[in-house]
């Protein structure tokens, strides 16, 4: 039993090894390929005198991102333009299409009847809310490069951490074993080891 318990540690810490080694693996490439997704898109900040660029990324001001930290601050910096151009209103409250009674209006209408017409006749997008649209769709695809990048990280550290505890189960597995025939060879030589004579007394 005592062995078998031995192989069994053995062949756990292996097994969390290997897993390890997996992970730290999965984490690396992945933290790389992140990065070089981010960096094919060739992304610059806009420079320091952008309040929304002084706001969130000052330290990166007219630098090219390639890191999912600064993809998450371009994504609040493009959130920020994107209020702006708003005027302040978000999605919810800007309609489809442009008013026609107050055509500089970022908020527009939902109804067509009230919409203004193009040459065709066919209301008129609303330009601010189709910005925010885009605006939001890229600012995802950055945000997600950011959770996607402390995901890999979180699988370094998962994989380290397998790792030690895999060499940990096999040190403790072998060194129970090492101990074991220690103390079986010492109960060995005291059973051959002969017992002095006692000396009769009278």
């Amino acid at each position: 039993m005592r062995k078998l318990f031995v192989i069994g540690g053995v062949v756990a810490g292996v097994v969390l090894v290997a897993f390890g080694v997996a992970a730290i693996y999965m984490g690396v490439d992945g933290r790389a390929t992140v990065r070089d997704s981010i960096k094919q898109e060739q992304i610059v900040f806009g420079a320091a005198d952008d309040p929304a660029v002084a706001k969130y990324a000052s330290q990166w001001a007219e630098e090219p991102l390639q890191t999912g930290t600064q993809a998450r601050a371009f994504a609040q910096i493009m959130h920020e333009h994107a209020l702006e151009a708003s005027g302040g209103l978000p999605y919810a409250q800007m309609g489809r299409f442009v008013s026609a009674d107050d055509p500089e209006s970022p908020a527009g209408t939902s109804d067509e009847t009230a919409a203004l017409m193009d040459e065709q006749g066919n209301p008129v997008s609303n330009a601010a809310r189709n910005t925010w649209v885009t605006a939001t769709a890229l600012s995802t695809a950055l945000n997600v490069s950011y959770m996607a990048e402390q995901m890999a990280l979180f699988g370094i550290v998962v994989g380290i951490a397998l790792l030690l505890s895999g060499i940990g189960f096999i040190i403790l597995a072998l060194g129970g074993a090492l101990r074991s025939r220690e103390t079986e060879t010492e109960v060995a030589a005291s059973k051959t080891t002969p017992r002095p004579a006692v000396a009769a007394t009278g």
